[in-house]
């Protein structure tokens, strides 16, 4: 197939993504908007290997990203909206070396970012805003040295202090 952007939003009932997904391996964009009953990606995501952009809003029970996601090695922005139950990324995030965009916003569970995230050296913004069980940030985003814009609002209730390399 030669489908380069999939839109599967508003499927709220389902609680897998479709396999034949992992099928479409020049897919460039995927949005799955949403999927409130989903628990986990499809393990056949890691056949995306051009995928450049992932949007995803509403996973509700979303609760880890499967290592393979880290094997999108085109991937430039990564939406993760309103995964309430996310509790952390994997660490295989330093495979992203063309992330350009983060957005963790209201990924309320999610308690710290792994210090990999500093090899997201072209990084240009993170937003993890309402990520309220973030306990700390460490100093490894000093190292996002062409980070533009870093949004840090709103109820991150547990968060008790900015490193002090953010300037």
């Amino acid at each position: 197939m030669t489908l380069q952007e999939l839109d599967l939003s508003g499927f709220s009932k389902l609680k897998e993504v479709p396999t034949f997904i992992g099928e479409l391996t020049i897919l460039q964009e995927l949005t799955l908007w949403q999927y409130y009953k989903l628990k986990e990606l499809l393990t056949s995501i890691d056949q995306l290997m051009v995928l450049q952009k992932l949007n995803s809003s509403g996973f509700f029970d979303l609760k880890e990203l499967l290592t393979c996601i880290g094997q999108l090695m085109a991937l430039q922005k990564l939406n993760l909206l309103e995964c309430y139950e996310l509790k952390e990324i994997p660490t295989s995030i330093d495979q992203w070396t063309t992330l350009h965009q983060l957005y963790l916003f209201q990924c309320s569970k999610l308690k710290k970012l792994r210090a990999s995230i500093s090899q997201l050296t072209i990084l240009q913004e993170l937003d993890l805003s309402w990520c309220s069980k973030s306990k700390e940030l460490h100093t490894f985003i000093s190292q996002l040295i062409i980070l533009q814009n870093f949004l840090l609002v709103a109820v991150c209730d547990e968060l008790k202090e900015l490193p002090t390399s953010i300037g």
